[in-house]
């Protein structure tokens, strides 16, 4: 932590990464809706934005990852901060989804199902890890992040086949509207949970993430809970519930 520092707060230096995630948000909007509707350069706009996000994700953590690791500025207070603001980031998250009624729906107990024993099982693959971490259990924490990552990519690809098999479309009706926007909403968040639990993998091995400091690591099991829990919700009103 820098000497002349007489607190235990971090004052952020400016950084670019905020209006550069802006603008790959804005170009991977408008990129998607032009290939949506056909405009010509729509797909190279989408292509642009999501490199640009992607990047500007990697810089970005790196800059965090400098700035805990390297340089101690994420104090105690700093780490309560982070855990705050991603408990509010969560909540902020949570919305309602409802399907309507008198409308077939997938069967409930065969892709839908496996997909929901399959990520309540990466769920306790993440806290398994996160056991393994207090207890100063370095491979075996790497072991549980490795099998909640792979069980994340199946469910991922499971997802992928029941759209592949689906005999309707998101324009099909507004069944079809609710549950592509529904599930895939939540995809979307399995991947970047996904991803979140990756660089956590790769901190974890490299000895990063110790018993008294992992607060990367609890926002991102903090995160895929959470993701379980909205997948519970989407298993009940859209594939059962909707079926009834």
């Amino acid at each position: 932590m820098i000497e002349s520092q007489r607190h235990s707060y971090h004052l952020v230096d400016p950084s670019p990464w905020p209006i550069s995630a802006s603008l790959g948000a804005l170009a991977t909007t408008v990129g998607g809706v032009m290939y949506m509707h056909s405009f010509q350069g729509g797909a190279t706009l989408l292509s642009l934005g999501l490199i640009f996000l992607l990047y500007t994700m990697f810089v970005w953590w790196r800059d965090v990852l400098r700035e805990s690791t390297l340089e101690g500025h994420h104090t105690k207070a700093v780490q309560l901060g982070l855990r705050y603001g991603f408990i509010l980031f969560i909540v902020s998250e949570i919305g309602g989804i409802w399907p309507p009624k008198g409308i077939g729906v997938l069967d409930p107990w065969e892709i839908p199902f496996l997909n929901t024993l399959i990520l309540l099982s990466s769920g306790a693959a993440v806290t398994w890890a996160h056991h393994a971490i207090l207890a100063g259990k370095e491979k075996r924490a790497v072991y549980a992040l490795v099998a909640t990552v792979l069980l994340a990519l199946v469910f991922t690809a499971f997802q992928g086949m029941e759209y592949y098999q689906a005999p309707f479309t998101i324009s099909d009706s507004i069944y079809g509207s609710t549950f592509f926007l529904a599930t895939g909403f939540h995809g979307f968040h399995v991947i970047i949970g996904t991803i979140f639990l990756i660089i956590c993998g790769i901190r974890q091995y490299l000895g990063h993430l110790t018993k008294e400091h992992h607060v990367g690591f609890e926002a991102a099991a903090w995160y895929w809970h959470f993701v379980d829990v909205v997948w519970l919700f989407l298993f009940v009103s859209i594939y059962w519930w909707g079926g009834i």
